[in-house]
């Protein structure tokens, strides 16, 4: 014989599991229900009388009772999240914020009479692209997760997974979330958020720089691959805390060419990587400003880009600032939004003086021009 025991919650199958037995006798049950949080079908297509069907319904029913107290319980905590995502577009190089916010649920301590309330996200974390990203409270109620897309990003769907931390109101903590929610356990549920990331197609540029930038000398190669690990380490890591606060603006008065980011470089005729800045019209000596505050975490001369100035601005998001003639500010200095960080100039690979300004979020490479767009 054959049983067959599907467990329905909210009308979506969790699991069936087949039974075989040599008895020819079957019978049916009907269709039992649990209070607030789904239903359970037993088909019995055969079974060996009523004292075995019986057997089986006690089995299913203790069973299915932490998945339904799971349900409930994040219901009643008024677990439900609203996202909405900000954007210029979903392509490689952009900065995408997601908003995140309780929507009103049923109250614990008013269960059953209709009224309801919105529950406080005390913390919110995200996972994206592989890293793991801490969310920051925007305003009263109101959360947001700032994500860069990487400039070699492939078109395609990336999966968003958030959780957030709900203030329950009975002075308890439960982890909740919503948009194609899962239960975790009776006090977790899961959030995810698809990104559509859409094709872009970038230019290619062709320079002329001294022979020694496209095929440097045996004896700077210790120090090309000494500096490479330093800057690697330093994007990798994400300050806990967020430094920074409102919009991010331009760090010198200077024309911008839009169309410097993400443009495949071509030096002395030989491919090298795509650049991953935006460049600044800034004569020699133009005083290059902090967009934001934050930390300075490096302030030296690098092979490629000269006299450099990296700020790390907290939860993994840097500013770089590269070619400076000199430097106004020195590592483990605390700047804010305005303050000067040196001179512009022409030290590194460079044709001329101008400022090389790249970000990375979460050791993605994006637009400079995206952040001070989206980030507020």
């Amino acid at each position: 014989m054959k049983i067959c025991l599907c467990w329905l919650f909210d009308g979506i199958a969790v699991s069936k599991i087949p039974i075989r037995s040599a008895v020819p006798a079957w019978t049916a049950l009907p269709r039992q229900k649990l209070s607030g949080a789904g239903e359970i079908r037993l088909e019995l297509l055969a079974v060996m009388g009523r004292g075995l069907a019986l057997a089986m319904l006690t089995l299913c029913l203790w069973t299915a009772m932490p998945r339904a107290a799971a349900l409930q319980a994040s219901a009643q905590d008024g677990a439900a999240l609203h996202i909405t995502q900000r954007a210029r577009s979903l392509q490689p190089g952009e900065v995408v914020v997601l908003e995140v916010a309780t929507s009103p649920g049923p109250s614990l301590s008013s269960a059953g009479n209709g009224s309801s309330h919105t529950a406080a996200i005390e913390s919110v974390q995200a996972v994206a692209f592989g890293r793991q990203i801490e969310g920051y409270s925007r305003s009263h109620g109101v959360w947001e997760v700032l994500l860069g897309i990487d400039l070699g990003t492939d078109p395609g769907t990336y999966p968003v997974e958030i959780t957030a931390t709900v203030a329950g109101s009975d002075g308890g903590r439960t982890r909740a979330a919503t948009a194609s929610a899962d239960s975790v356990s009776p006090r977790e549920v899961r959030a995810r958020y698809d990104l559509e990331v859409k094709d872009k197609q970038f230019p290619t540029r062709r320079l002329k720089v001294a022979p020694k930038y496209v095929d440097p000398p045996p004896e700077t190669r210790d120090r090309i691959a000494r500096e490479s690990r330093l800057l690697t380490g330093l994007f990798q890591t994400s300050t806990s805390e967020k430094l920074w606060s409102g919009a991010f603006t331009a760090p010198v008065p200077g024309r911008v060419n839009p169309d410097s980011f993400g443009k495949r470089s071509v030096f002395n005729g030989k491919p090298r990587s795509p650049h991953s800045g935006a460049d600044f019209s800034a004569p020699q000596g133009t005083p290059v400003k902090a967009p934001n505050s934050g930390t300075v975490v490096l302030a030296r001369d690098l092979y490629f880009a000269g006299h450099t100035v990296i700020i790390d601005h907290g939860l993994g998001l840097y500013t770089f600032f590269a070619h400076l003639s000199k430097f106004e500010v020195e590592e483990g200095q605390m700047v804010k939004r305005g303050d000067v960080l040196g001179l512009s100039g022409s030290t590194g690979r460079v044709t001329g003086p101008h400022l090389h300004y790249s970000v990375r979020l979460n050791n993605s490479r994006v637009d400079p021009l995206a952040l001070m767009d989206i980030a507020r």
